[in-house]
């Protein structure tokens, strides 16, 4: 190791000293080598999922208050010598940790798989061959090569270099790519931004090729070490918030049953360790424990649903936020078109087909070092150009800002020097002072000329065409650099037309996406006239239109407005398309949107949800949220079904636990008031609450009405509360119902009280699952038969239990054959009023929202 080697600034050591520093040469390491360096360094990440050992991944679930008081209470129970209430809540406690804890981490396994098949990875040398690896396994000492598109994976020193232009914007703020070099840097500064011989960990290749030697990984990165002191985690999603607050709001209601319970075995004089194992039995029965298990599996089990309908799904939550989500916007390019471009004619200004045109356009796509456009590989498909007597002397590459590109090139037998520039042909015409005519004389470019040069451009367009300006000039011999400065006093040469024909299956999945509520907008770079016709050609009415320079000269709170109006957005760059994005989230949308080049990254990730395809760039696949497989708006709208699946049955959960459950326990509280004795046992009270979520764990596996699947929907806690105080009173009536037949009717003791609530509390909350898991009619609405039959198979079980020696343990006793006469009436005659209640619930909310829509 060197001792003068300076790591802040590693950039200004000399390629010898940095070798010897790291080790290496200049071929790369061998396996063997790389396999040590990762042990010593770790991988290649910010933060290293699933780190712990799964033991202690498990005792970790013991630290949730509840279990702890829980747990506390059985230490009480064996210190006082009630043995049995010690080992009957022990293995309950511990039963309910291991069912949360196997199903999470199995979830969790599965949807790691998942998101490792879609991880970005790079070119590396080992062992003298170049292989490709995962950027978590790159170490330093690895020498990695990098082109066009590429996601720079590590911090490194440049090793060799051809028009090396990098984006690093996400650092350093520079607005252009900046050109990076071999060799070492003539300043003792430590700005990275004059590091001109060095990458860094998350910028991004935007034209050429380099061999790069990693120096830093992981959090010893410039960009690590940012983020070592930045909160990761992205804000909470619409989901995360509406969970955050459902949890707060059981919360609060767990703490005030508690304190009353308390309150009144305090008057009553009950025996106090009695009181409060009830009363902590009490919050455990009404806390929603399995909520994160539910959720996590849920979501797990609709990212491997929707990769089997390619989707592979990244980020587990943009799942519900696929669901939730009402505006879709996607480029036009591959979308709604098939992105088998051909190039159909090359024109002179005058509108005359011109072999010159095609001539430069192809020497300018051949020689461009950067990610070859699809209009690039069209226009290379003219293999019958000879490049042979030109050489490449530099370039300046393409960026959104010019929205153009050009080569200095040199031909040494007529020593004739010549940039040849081609991009969007309202950029190139503005650049030139000339044009060639068809008898391939120059003619200056004055207003008449250029009025007929647009008409010529413009008509294409009309046709559908896409259309790039061509143009050039020659350069003396002594100039040996090309910079932005020499694209100016162009000759005009003409225009090559493209015609990318619209997508057959774009039409109906348009259409079914608006009719399950998802607005499609179009944001392009393509002009206004390119994008109406295949606008037209696939039927999508044009609502409005706004270019990038209209755009650009309103306000945020002009574009808020702006946007709600107009479906397609033309000729944008990259800065204007996040804007659009941002603006849309600011009026309340659930905003998804599809990219798949360099530029997209920033919108990927200002929209609720990223979404990318597996042929886009190492940059848009990192900052997307899930990709899809196959580049289709067919697969989005399958993604967006399941998405709502998804959702809908993590809302099933809610909306049982926060209505049977709540009216349970509520019930308990108000017993506690006239009763002389518990009116359930603790251990009995924890066993309720074990076998009824037993039955809930298969409703991931459940179907969701068709008509759930119709309309995007978000958590909204008014919604559940109003739920919870309209169903939760029904179960609480019949609760006190039973009390009534256990103490009057069958005049029942303490043991036979507490069994008949026991068999009645249960049978009730896990048979109304049928009902409240569908808006609809409960008989129509089949249930995934592993719910059914673990449903009614946990209430037999709590029906036959008292005649067990189980029960007999738990302190039930064999009620007699009457019972079960009265309770049959009483769960048909509860889950006929609860459905009826329901329907009049859901219809009175239809009408509420149907008006508010109708007032906005």
């Amino acid at each position: 190791m060197q001792p003068n080697f300076k790591t802040s600034t590693w950039w200004l050591n000399s390629l010898n000293d940095t070798l010897l520093y790291l080790g290496v040469d200049n071929t790369g390491l061998s396996e063997e080598n790389a396999s040590l360096r990762l042990q010593k360094f770790g991988d290649n990440r910010f933060v290293n999922r699933n780190t712990k050992p799964i033991w202690r991944q498990l005792l970790s679930r013991f630290r949730n208050p509840l279990i702890l008081l829980l747990l506390f209470a059985s230490g009480v129970s064996a210190f006082m010598g009630e043995i049995s209430n010690f080992v009957i809540i022990s293995v309950l406690v511990f039963f309910s940790v291991l069912l949360d804890f196997f199903q999470e981490h199995k979830a969790g396994k599965a949807a790691d798989q998942l998101r490792q098949s879609v991880s970005v990875h790079t070119s590396v040398l080992r062992d003298g061959q170049t292989k490709n690896f995962s950027v978590s396994k790159i170490v330093p000492g690895d020498i990695v090569l990098l082109s066009a598109g590429d996601m720079i994976p590590a911090d490194g020193r440049v090793l060799d270099a051809k028009d090396f232009f990098v984006k690093q914007a996400l650092l350093t703020g520079e607005t252009y790519p900046v050109e990076k070099h071999s060799g070492e840097v003539n300043s003792d500064t430590n700005d990275i931004t004059e590091a001109s011989n060095a990458v860094f960990m998350g910028t991004s290749v935007i034209s050429g090729s380099a061999k790069v030697l990693i120096v830093n990984t992981g959090l010893n990165t410039a960009m690590g070490a940012i983020a070592d002191n930045l909160n990761l985690s992205p804000p909470p999603n619409s989901f995360e918030i509406g969970t955050e607050k459902f949890g707060i709001l059981i919360m609060r209601m767990t703490v005030l049953l508690v304190l009353f319970v308390l309150l009144v075995n305090a008057i009553l004089l009950k025996p106090w360790l009695d009181s409060f194992l009830f009363a902590v039995a009490l919050a455990v029965g009404l806390t929603p424990e399995l909520l994160p298990m539910v959720i996590s599996v849920t979501l797990s089990r609709g990212a491997m649903m929707m990769a089997k309908k390619k989707v592979i799904v990244k980020q587990l939550s943009s799942i519900q936020n696929l669901g939730s989500m009402d505006t879709l916007c996607t480029d036009k390019t591959g979308t709604l078109t098939e992105a088998k471009i051909k190039l159909e004619k090359h024109v002179n200004p005058e509108g005359k087909t011109d072999q010159r045109v095609l001539e430069l356009a192809y020497l300018n796509s051949f020689f461009e070092t950067g990610l070859k456009s699809p209009l690039d590989e069209a226009i290379l498909e003219h293999e019958e150009i000879s490049v042979k007597l030109w050489t490449k002397i530099d370039e300046v590459p393409f960026d959104f800002e010019r929205r153009r590109v050009s080569v200095l090139l040199d031909q040494s037998e007529t020593k004739k020097r010549m940039l040849v520039v081609k991009g969007a042909p309202e950029e190139i015409i503005r650049l030139c002072t000339n044009y060639e005519t068809e008898k391939e004389s120059i003619q200056p470019v004055d207003k008449n000329a250029l009025e007929k040069i647009r008409t010529v451009y413009t008509s294409l367009e009309k046709e559908g065409f896409r259309v790039l300006g061509i143009a050039w000039r020659e350069e003396n011999l002594e100039h040996k650099h090309a910079v932005v400065s020499d694209e100016t006093e162009l000759t005009l040469s003409g225009f090559a037309a493209f015609l990318d024909p619209p997508k057959e299956s774009a039409k109906t999945a348009l259409s079914a996406l608006n009719e399950i509520g998802v607005v499609v907008k179009i944001i392009t770079g393509d002009s206004e006239l390119v994008t109406q016709h295949v606008c037209t050609e696939l039927e999508i009415p044009i609502q409005g239109i706004l270019t990038g320079k209209e755009l650009e000269t309103m306000d945020d709170s002009a574009l808020n407005i702006q946007v709600e109006s107009t479906n397609l957005f033309c000729r944008m760059n990259p800065s204007q398309k996040n804007r659009i994005i941002l603006a849309l989230k600011q009026r309340g949308h659930v905003v998804g949107y599809l990219g798949d080049g360099v530029n997209d990254a920033p919108s990927l990730h200002s929209a609720d949800v990223g979404l990318s395809v597996d042929s886009a760039v190492d940059v848009a696949k990192e900052a997307a949220d899930m990709i899809l497989l196959d580049h289709d708006l067919r697969v989005l709208y399958d993604g967006v079904q399941e998405g709502r699946r998804t959702f809908g049955n993590i809302m099933k959960y809610i909306m049982m636990g926060t209505s049977s459950n709540f009216g349970n326990m509520f019930s308990m509280a108000g017993a506690a008031l006239f009763l002389p004795f518990l009116p359930m046992l603790p251990t009995q009270i924890l066993l309720n609450n074990f076998l009824y979520d037993l039955s809930e764990v298969p409703i991931p596996l459940d179907e969701v009405d068709k008509e759930e699947l119709k309309f995007p929907r978000v958590m909204d806690i008014s919604f559940i509360r109003n739920f919870m105080l309209t169903i939760g009173p029904i179960s609480s009536a019949f609760d006190f119902l039973t009390f009534y037949v256990m103490l009057t009717i069958l005049n029942a003791n303490e043991a036979l009280f507490q069994t008949g609530w026991f068999v009645e509390s249960l049978c009730t909350q896990v048979l109304v699952i049928f009902i409240i898991r569908t808006r609809g009619n409960p008989l129509k609405s089949r249930p995934h038969r592993l719910l059914a039959i673990v449903s009614l198979s946990v209430a037999a079980i709590g029906a036959f239990l008292p005649f067990t020696s189980v029960g007999t343990y738990f302190g039930l006793v064999p009620p007699p054959l009457e019972f079960y006469l009265i309770l049959a009436s009483m769960v048909v005659i509860y889950l006929v009023i609860v459905e009826s209640v329901k329907q009049i619930f859901y219809y009175v909310h239809d009408q509420k929202m149907k008006l508010l829509r109708q007032g906005s």
